[in-house]
């Protein structure tokens, strides 16, 4: 590598992206272009795509069968890089809503795709809120940058791809002889995600319990509304081989949920009570650490100064997923060498995914060396 192009390497993994590339690889053939970038603009494409869901997917408060999510292209130069806006009915965002955001966003004024921080900082000025929609340009700039350096997003950030965690595979709320068939079908996971939160949380673990020993992670989605019943329940759990507890009682029980966080035998995770940047320092000494989520926060940027900011307070990190195909997926995956734990199976859940990306090895997250975010259309 020329010293010239290592500086240049060296100041996008440091944040200073705003300068022009001379000489740019074509993802497709590896041929070189010299051209001026300047005179190039981002082209922003979306359309809409309905997730189909193998099983109903329950949790402590709704089932769904389907999940609306929204389909993502920034082109420059010839290249693409892919986004996706995953919209799980909590989030509060649509179809509807998504593409009235997109439709605000021009950057067409922006000539150089390397000044990442100002163009997402003109997205998110757009509107309030509309986090997945943020995420889906922030993942598609992403992909189209690692494109353009020819690396993918680990490698850009010098994380080491041999230190991702197993990824947890989540069995929702159903019949114990529901529960039992899905853990059948998750023979090759080296941890399960369990979704508590009702009547029947003893149940649906006893069921588990009785056909595997595998370690269990329990994501309560806010269901347990009293201390006292909850922490007598994750001493139930931890003897029965449960490694942590994800949002165990309502985001907005902050003492509770310190005093919980105090006196529990397991680590307790923020979920819904962690939605952006601006609520990791909220958590601290609340929670044991944070669930991070592309979707709530905003896009990849977002994710990896969360990941460092919960890491230098001592916290845990998981890195999570909605439903989602292996667009968004692979894109947190990039993240996964920072994390604790992962629960990165969202698009394992679905039979309609439209891209091949990280693939899950004897239940380990499994990065692969393609640029960007490391995904390839299953048909062009």
């Amino acid at each position: 590598m020329s010293r010239r192009n290592f500086i240049k390497l060296s100041g996008l993994v440091a944040g200073a992206l705003a300068f022009p590339i001379i000489d740019t690889v074509d993802a497709a053939n590896g041929s070189k272009r010299s051209n001026s970038l300047r005179k190039s603009t981002l082209k922003l494409r979306f359309k809409p795509y309905e997730l189909q869901l193998k099983h109903v997917f329950t949790i402590a408060t709704s089932s769904r069968t389907t999940t609306p999510v929204m389909l993502v292209e920034v082109e420059y130069d010839g290249l693409i890089g892919y986004g996706e806006a995953s919209m799980p009915p909590y989030l509060g965002e649509s179809h509807k809503s998504v593409a009235e955001f997109l439709n605000k966003v021009d950057l067409s004024a922006f000539h150089d795709p390397f000044e990442l921080e100002t163009i997402l900082a003109y997205i998110d000025g757009i509107d309030k809120g509309n986090y997945a929609a943020k995420a889906s340009v922030d993942i598609a700039l992403h992909d189209l940058l690692g494109k353009m350096l020819q690396k993918p997003w680990h490698k850009l950030w010098g994380l080491d791809a041999t230190k991702t965690p197993n990824t947890s595979f989540t069995i929702g709320i159903d019949t114990p002889e529901v529960v039992k068939g899905k853990v059948k079908e998750a023979s090759e996971f080296k941890i399960l995600k369990v979704k508590l939160g009702r009547e029947t949380d003893k149940e649906m673990i006893q069921a588990i319990r009785s056909i595997t020993d595998v370690p269990i992670c329990v994501d309560v989605n806010q269901g347990w509304k009293d201390r006292n019943m909850a922490l007598d329940m994750i001493h139930w759990l931890a003897e029965r081989g449960v490694v942590f507890v994800e949002q165990p009682m309502s985001k907005y029980a902050i003492d509770d949920m310190a005093w919980l966080t105090e006196h529990s035998p397991l680590p307790t995770m923020a979920d819904e009570a962690v939605q952006t940047i601006y609520d990791v320092l909220a958590t601290h000494k609340v929670y044991s650490g944070i669930n991070i989520k592309l979707m709530k926060c905003g896009g990849m940027r977002n994710a990896h100064k969360m990941a460092n900011m919960a890491k230098t307070m001592g916290m845990k990190v998981m890195v999570g997923c909605m439903t989602e195909t292996s667009c968004a997926i692979s894109a947190a995956a990039q993240l996964a060498p920072l994390a604790d734990w992962a629960d990165l199976d969202g698009n394992l859940l679905i039979n309609n995914d439209l891209y091949n990306g990280v693939t899950i090895v004897n239940g380990k997250v499994t990065l692969n060396e393609l640029p960007g975010i490391g995904i390839q259309l299953k048909h062009a």
